[in-house]
């Protein structure tokens, strides 16, 4: 039995502890936030925050989350509604297709938590490695531009 705390609730989860947390998470824990996209860490779709830390889940072992706060896009919302990240993707139509965008999201969240105003070219340098097949990088970069400065 593994314990942490999910999206700011407790959650215990009876898994392999070397279970992947990606599918743990969506298997198990049905959050439907989080996608498989190459399973090698390399696209991004996965991403979560661990203790406010972008991680990759299809990479990252349950037992390494014990005890430690896990955040998914769904933990974003604030009472119910987008956060002001959230927002702004929706304002700039920052998705196509919406397969990567949970992940990047939960990249530019982490970028914005340690960075609240990034430059153009600190968000892209930061969103570098979330795959996008749709081409949307350009609004993802405005949405992040727009929720860094506070409005939607």
């Amino acid at each position: 039995m593994t314990a942490f705390k999910l999206n700011g609730r407790s959650v215990r989860v009876d898994a392999p502890a070397d279970s992947p947390l990606l599918f743990v998470l969506a298997n198990d824990l049905e959050i439907n936030g989080v996608k498989y996209g190459c399973g090698k860490s390399q696209c991004g779709s996965c991403a979560v925050l661990v203790e406010g830390e972008a991680i990759r889940s299809c990479a990252t072992k349950l037992s390494s989350v014990a005890g430690k706060s896990v955040t998914t896009l769904e933990g974003l919302t604030e009472n119910g509604k987008p956060s002001r990240l959230q927002q702004a993707f929706i304002d700039e139509q920052a998705a196509q297709c919406g397969y990567c965008t949970a992940g990047i999201i939960i990249q530019a969240e982490a970028l914005l938590d340690q960075n609240p105003k990034p430059s153009e070219a600190e968000i892209r340098a930061a969103l570098n490695t979330n795959l996008c097949r749709c081409g949307t990088q350009n609004r993802v970069v405005r949405a992040v531009m727009r929720a860094s400065r506070g409005g939607s």
